[in-house]
């Protein structure tokens, strides 16, 4: 029995990974869900557990587009001067509702988060192809990244699709700069929060190690195919998974 646990838990790692090198998304947004509903592991512990392994394979998949230059270090900069104070808060405030009182509200905002990442992941796929703005709008990055950051830090959600919308919307950067940038930026996030849970004893090891074995596997060997294969289709049937997960943490929250 432990055996097949395990086993179902590298192969997660591997599928969540392999998703995330193939279409950039889906870290955080699988991982604290399904952890939950599948796995029966408290909000907290399961959002800590997703930001820690977030880290681990982008960390894993970070030279790729370092070596490419597909990262523009002003724009990263203006996200993480309102990303990084954002992942603080919400990290403090999940940990303040650490209570099995305040785990219905966990749920509704876990799950709303995740539905509202799913349809913008489903927006931005179904325009076709990355087109990014000829207006520079990057004044506003700061305070928006705060509220994608509190999100982070408090679903483990948010940073890869509406970090990619944000930039595509209010930067001038080209589509390979969009994935980058948001890539890094989502590392960073994922970094400091997830050293925040780890610190505070919020995440499950067993599962963890499981998880980052067969996930620095799976990123790896996404991010190699990614140019190979198309990634529109698993973006369309990914985005429609996490909205019936999403739904399915806001039902819970009222059951």
């Amino acid at each position: 029995m432990r055996e097949a646990k395990a086993i179902t838990e590298f192969i997660l790692g591997f599928f969540i990974a392999f998703l995330v090198g193939l279409t950039g998304v889906g870290a955080g947004s699988i991982t604290a869900p399904v952890l939950i509903l599948f796995f029966h592991i408290k909000p907290a512990v399961a959002v800590g557990t997703a930001l820690i392994f977030s880290a681990v394979i982008k960390f894993a998949v970070l030279p790729l587009y370092l070596r490419r230059r597909q990262v523009d270090y002003r724009i990263l900069g203006l996200l993480c001067l309102g990303g990084i104070p954002g992942v603080l808060v919400g990290v403090r405030v999940l940990s303040q509702l650490n209570t099995k009182d305040h785990e219905g509200g966990i749920f509704l905002v876990l799950g709303g988060t995740i539905f509202v990442v799913s349809m913008g992941n489903l927006y931005r796929t179904l325009r076709n192809r990355l087109m990014s703005t000829n207006v520079d709008r990057s004044r506003w990055l700061p305070p928006i990244a705060a509220l994608i950051g509190g999100e982070v830090g408090f679903s483990s959600a948010g940073a890869g699709a509406l970090g990619a919308l944000v930039l595509l919307n209010l930067t001038r950067l080209t589509p390979a700069e969009v994935v980058g940038t948001d890539m890094v930026f989502g590392f960073t996030l994922s970094i400091i929060g997830g050293g925040l849970q780890l610190f505070a004893g919020l995440y499950d090891w067993p599962i963890l190690v499981k998880l980052v074995t067969g996930g620095v596997l799976g990123v790896l060997a996404g991010a190699r195919l990614s140019s190979m294969i198309p990634s529109r289709p698993l973006r369309l049937l990914l985005s429609v998974w996490l909205a019936i997960l999403g739904l399915q943490l806001c039902w819970k929250a009222f059951g």
